[in-house]
């Protein structure tokens, strides 16, 4: 310290350098970001313990200029990205505190909530879904949107709810209605679990070779708010309906979890559908005890509408 000390003797006593010295020194307590704390902690703050935290001065304006022009979160300047700068007074000196700035806890906020909504064989861009962005065209969606809004805001772990049973034709937007519901609880840090049916059951069967099914379809079963997308979209073999599909109905219904479903099939095809299994063997009881999961687990609401994938194409 005494060499520091020292050498800025020798430095102060250089002519050139004071002067700099003294002009930056000027630059620093005339500024304008700088002026409004200076006044607020004059009593608290001897002239030399503000000539002593210049350099903290100095930060406080360039990490406040960086944010005053702002190039976004990704291209933050700052010594600590998506970080603004607080003058504070510590110790009788001043001191720099960082806190995040409005951006960084939008961002940070965007990844909890994406953070608790999961999904499997699902496009990640879909996660990104909003209620406030479907259209309210048809009486099916203003029934869903409004369904929607009650469950979101009545939600409570344990209580016994009824989610959604959408079904309509391709592209109407059951899956995004799916979605944004999702993004509605992790607002309020629920979290959920979409699942794309036809590889979820696909998967399944590869489970038994690495004999990790048990594993994946308790955790299925046990997600606090279930989304099954596109149910019916393939032939269901008698396995996968008896031992993979009945169980998890039976288990969420037992623990009073909600779940949702998206298929073009109603209910009445959709049990047509699950009453023929994959060799064309005709099995009404068992496909009769699945839909009677189904009917108590969700209420049936029709979306219709153009196809909006080929409007996008």
């Amino acid at each position: 310290m005494e060499r520091v000390n020292h050498l800025l003797q020798r430095l102060l006593g250089n002519q050139r350098f004071k002067q700099r010295y003294e002009q930056m020194k000027r630059y620093i307590l005339e500024h304008p970001d700088v002026q409004p704390f200076l006044r607020a902690h004059e009593r608290q703050l001897s002239a030399d313990a503000v000539d002593r935290s210049l350099m903290k001065l100095y930060e406080f304006i360039e990490q406040h200029g960086n944010c005053r022009q702002c190039p976004g979160l990704e291209r933050c300047n700052n010594m600590l990205p998506g970080y603004h700068p607080n003058l504070v007074v510590n110790g009788g000196r001043i001191d720099v505190e960082y806190d995040r700035c409005p951006k960084k806890v939008q961002h940070d906020e965007r990844k909890q909530q994406e953070s608790l909504i999961q999904s499997m064989f699902m496009p990640r861009e879909i996660l990104r879904a909003s209620l406030s962005d479907v259209d309210l065209n048809d009486d099916g969606r203003i029934k869903a949107i409004r369904f929607a809004e009650r469950f979101v805001a009545e939600y409570e772990p344990g209580k016994k709810m009824k989610g959604l049973y959408l079904h309509g034709s391709f592209g109407v937007g059951k899956t995004y209605l799916l979605a944004a519901i999702a993004n509605e609880l992790a607002k309020r840090n629920v979290s959920s679990l979409i699942v794309y049916v036809p590889e979820l059951f696909r998967e399944m069967k590869h489970s038994l070779q690495d004999q990790t099914m048990n594993e994946k379809l308790d955790y299925i079963k046990k997600v606090p708010v279930l989304m099954l997308d596109d149910l019916g979209a393939e032939a269901m073999s008698s396995w996968v309906r008896d031992d993979v599909f009945g169980p998890i109905l039976q288990y969420r219904m037992f623990e009073n979890l909600p779940t949702f479903f998206t298929s073009n099939f109603d209910m009445q095809q959709l049990a047509h559908h699950l009453t023929y299994s994959q060799r064309g063997e005709e099995e009404k009881v068992k496909a009769a005890r699945i839909m009677e999961r189904i009917r108590y687990l969700a209420y049936p609401i029709e979306i219709t509408g153009p196809n909006r994938r080929e409007q996008n194409i």
